[in-house]
């Protein structure tokens, strides 16, 4: 909305003389005169009633109105039924239900699911009554021997442009970007101003001047705010535009030995060598004649695909890509399974290995902490007392001493069981047990947890005490050969 002169009011019949004397006072041009001037935010937010005002000015200048442009009016500015805005409080809590463009598919082949920032995920997808357990350890290790495909549609997306955009991701991540080759894709770290996670995500450069961020699917909404907050609030001299776009991609992942071999099939003129389509990179590229982006990223720690199109065309992306794949079994997973594949290697799921209480230094996460910037959110809050204390909880792996003894997530860690009061070290933050592995692995925040790695602790449950060793998070392929396979 542009600024007001206390001499100007379109609400009365004064409008005319006092257009006229804004010209007068000094306005010599018709922008300065609609920088200067406002419709008023009534029922229409200024789509129509600008019109009215519009006339005016052009009459009272001699120009043509086509030749103004408008005033700064703001959504909705096209009729609604009161349907469309009452019509969303249905069901319990009243809360929205939103399904991905695939969601269908995933209903019609039997699949379960959760609610995850008010959207229905696929969770499992059981055969011949096979429950939870047996689906997600059925799903893990088809992914990891031959192929799998997850619906990531729910993923944040946001479209970053502008020409400070780069400078805007270098405040906003605790990593650099500036130097982010286009065609290329980085993780990226998010926290509050006391430095603590707040998200996380990978971010793509598409062009010069042009990115395309992920957040986590819970997040979104609430991290979409915040950097619009910071735009309008802390920054306003940055020329940056951030447009939420979750909606209109829908997004297919492709993980496994096989996944390569897989996308050649769907997409034949494809460049898929390591050479010219490393990890962490994408590529524009044609789906029967339907524009795509297929980014090489991984959150399973297995050689990946995510293909971004259209949401309109993305359920028969997804049966082109299933299809296929059939001959390399490819085999749907869910959100529980994803979980297992990523903990095995010890990536975390921002709101669940964190709580608001850890910085990336208690995640043993340093690197991603650029030593080299000026500043970015919550940097100055990593270096107060509290936050550089090396006692302070932190990320570590966790293995039973009998392999298949699985954790509770959430159950209390002590390092002597007969001290009273009992001394609570920390806390299990994932828990599974890895058919990849054949064993129980976890992940939880110790006191101290750095330095305790190799120590034995113990778990204590209402009817047992679980003995625990402390690992490193990484369980499976430390070297990363399957990622970059």
């Amino acid at each position: 909305m542009g600024k007001t002169k206390p001499f100007l009011d379109f609400q009365n019949d004064s409008t005319a003389n006092d257009i006229k004397l804004a010209l007068r006072e000094g306005f010599k041009s018709i922008e300065h005169v609609k920088r200067y001037t406002t419709t008023g935010m009534a029922t229409d937010q200024g789509k129509l009633s600008n019109m009215h005002a519009l006339g005016i000015i052009a009459e009272t200048a001699g120009v043509k109105m086509g030749e103004l442009g408008t005033t700064t009016f703001r959504p909705p500015y096209t009729p609604l039924t009161f349907g469309t805005i009452v019509g969303r409080n249905v069901g319990e809590f009243f809360d929205i239900t939103r399904r991905t463009p695939i969601h269908d598919w995933h209903v019609e082949n039997k699949a379960k699911f959760e609610n995850v920032g008010q959207w229905k995920r696929a969770w499992y997808y059981p055969i011949d009554n096979e429950n939870m357990h047996e689906a997600v350890q059925r799903e893990s290790k088809a992914a990891r021997d031959s192929a799998g495909i997850l619906d990531a549609s729910t993923l944040g997306k946001i479209d970053i442009q502008g020409s400070d955009a780069s400078e805007f991701l270098n405040r906003v991540y605790t990593n650099a970007w500036s130097k982010l080759e286009i065609g290329k894709c980085r993780y990226g770290l998010m926290l509050n101003e006391d430095g603590m996670v707040y998200d996380d995500g990978v971010t793509t450069r598409l062009s010069e001047n042009h990115y395309l961020m992920t957040t986590t699917t819970g997040g979104a909404a609430n991290v979409l705010s915040k950097l619009e907050d910071y735009l309008q609030t802390e920054w306003p001299e940055l020329d940056v535009y951030l447009t939420s776009v979750t909606d209109h991609y829908g997004t297919v992942s492709i993980c496994g030995p096989n996944s390569k071999k897989i996308l050649s099939k769907i997409i034949p003129d494809l460049d898929l060598s390591d050479k010219e389509f490393p990890h962490m990179s994408f590529k524009n590229a044609l789906i029967d004649s339907i524009r795509c982006r297929v980014m090489r990223i991984s959150f399973t720690g297995e050689h990946s695909y995510e293909i971004n199109i259209q949401a309109s065309y993305a359920k028969s992306v997804w049966e082109k890509c299933f299809e296929a794949g059939k001959e390399f079994n490819i085999t749907p997973y869910g959100t529980e399974t994803m979980h297992l594949l990523r903990a095995e290697k010890g990536f975390i799921i921002a709101g669940q290995d964190t709580d608001g209480t850890m910085t990336p230094v208690d995640l043993q996460m340093d690197w991603i902490i650029s030593k080299k910037k000026y500043d970015f959110i919550g940097k100055r809050s990593l270096y107060r007392s509290d936050t550089i204390r090396e006692d302070r909880k932190q990320l570590v792996g966790l293995i039973t001493d009998d392999p298949k003894e699985i954790l509770e997530e959430g159950a209390q860690i002590v390092a002597e069981t007969n001290k009273q009061p009992v001394e609570m070290l920390g806390h299990v933050t994932s828990s599974y047990f890895s058919p990849n592995l054949n064993k129980s692995i976890a992940l939880a925040v110790v006191k101290n947890g750095k330095k305790l790695k190799g120590q034995k602790m113990f778990v204590p449950m209402e009817n047992k005490i679980i003995n625990v060793t402390i690992t490193d998070t990484v369980f499976l392929d430390k070297e990363n050969k399957r990622l970059n396979a």
